[in-house]
């Protein structure tokens, strides 16, 4: 039985904004319950104001802290944090109703970040991701020289002693995958300092290498099965389920990278020729053919599952405020699935594996393999021979000593 919201009404001065509150509610995706509880909020919000005898314009973020204090002095315990009447401030300021908020004193380490992004965007052409790598092992670095010299990252005085140190400090409690991202924003770091005139020296070649040994682990598949639970586990009589289904049948199906199933659009399908659109690494668009069943898991989704926008993401959130779903909302997608089906957790990547084995197990070769992950060099799929125990059992060399 679904239960009924009741009617909130708003007085006092932001009364006038109720209406189209309530509207930008619907249109984000709030069921009736939860813009019921917004309203509420909006409602008692309006009162305090009235009652200090204030209005929308002097909503600041120092007044809505006070009006939170008063609910938890009265023991209210419903909506007691900024976050809950985030929709609401965001919403009145939009429409220029309440002040913006006042901005923070921009640290020497915020300007620094905002003016390596510009670099990394528009002088170094990189995609989002590799920016967001990059600006984290910035951020940490930077972090640390504030640490260590008051609050000012001291860059007149950095060493090639001082980046070797932190990078040796960091890559020894670090996996060699984490260490080599690390490493590698460092270095870009360094070279963004030294071409806009920050530091003298070019010090990115101070930057230690990480050893490791490319392809020196066994690409992990998923035992049989257990793919099977995980689609399987979709409640697809619910519009989440639906959507999470297509979503693992992407995955599963043709190894998608997570990345590449949260960029999907609508317009990326081309339903007459059956096929899609993938927006790879370092901004490539290839084309794959779309299977029967992963066509038919999609179109479930849009025809009842999809809630309607004018957004042309694929996939969008299930719950309010709506939008596109991001690669962390993927990830969570698959965690989730690996929960309800009673496996141990597993990332995007490791349905990837999957499908590359289950192609060798079949009887396909490295170059159809390669062809459908769509590696830019075929080296990397030769990482997927390792697994095919049978064929690389042909290939060895009797023990000197052994039996034949």
């Amino acid at each position: 039985m679904t239960t009924k919201a009741i009617p909130v009404t708003v007085r006092g001065p932001l009364a006038s904004y109720a209406q189209g509150f309530s509207g930008e509610l619907a249109r984000l995706g709030y069921t009736p319950l939860s813009a019921a509880r917004q309203s509420r909020r909006m409602a008692q919000l309006s009162r305090w104001l009235a009652g200090e005898g204030l209005g929308a314009a002097d909503l600041t973020d120092e007044h809505l802290k006070q009006f939170l204090e008063v609910k938890r002095a009265k023991g209210d315990t419903n909506g007691v944090s900024v976050r809950g009447f985030e929709q609401l401030v965001d919403y009145l300021r939009a429409r220029g109703a309440a002040p913006q908020p006042v901005p923070a004193a921009v640290s020497p380490v915020t300007g620094l970040l905002a003016d390596f992004r510009t670099y990394l965007l528009q002088e170094r052409g990189l995609v989002e991701a590799t920016v967001c790598n990059n600006e984290r092992a910035a951020r940490l670095f930077l972090d640390r020289r504030c640490l260590e010299h008051r609050g000012d990252p001291a860059l007149e005085e950095l060493s090639a002693q001082d980046v070797a140190s932190f990078a040796l400090a960091e890559c020894q409690v670090r996996g060699i995958g984490s260490a080599k991202m690390l490493v590698t924003g460092l270095r870009s770091l360094l070279r963004f300092l030294y071409v806009s005139g920050r530091v003298p020296l070019a010090l990115w070649s101070a930057v230690p290498a990480v050893a490791g040994w490319r392809g020196g682990s066994l690409p992990q598949g998923l035992p049989p099965g257990q793919v099977s639970a995980l689609l399987g586990g979709c409640d697809r009589r619910r519009r989440v389920g639906r959507r999470d289904f297509a979503i693992l049948m992407l995955l599963g199906r043709l190894g998608l990278r997570a990345g590449e199933v949260a960029a999907l659009e609508l317009d990326d399908i081309d339903w007459r020729a059956g096929d899609l659109i993938i927006r790879g690494k370092g901004r490539r668009q290839e084309r794959l053919p779309l299977p029967a069943d992963v066509g038919e898991a999609i179109a479930a989704y849009l025809s009842r599952g999809r809630p309607p926008s004018s957004d042309r993401y694929l996939f969008r959130r299930a719950r309010a405020p709506q939008g596109r779903l991001v690669v962390g909302a993927v990830k969570a997608v698959v965690r989730n699935g690996c929960l309800r089906a009673g496996i141990a957790p597993f990332g995007p990547h490791r349905l990837r594996h999957t499908v590359a084995t289950q192609m060798l197990a079949a009887g396909a070769g490295l170059p159809e393999v390669a062809q459908l992950l769509r590696h830019a060099s075929i080296i990397t799929t030769a990482g997927y021979a390792k697994v095919d125990r049978g064929a690389l059992r042909a290939l060895a060399l009797p023990w000197p000593g052994g039996g034949s």
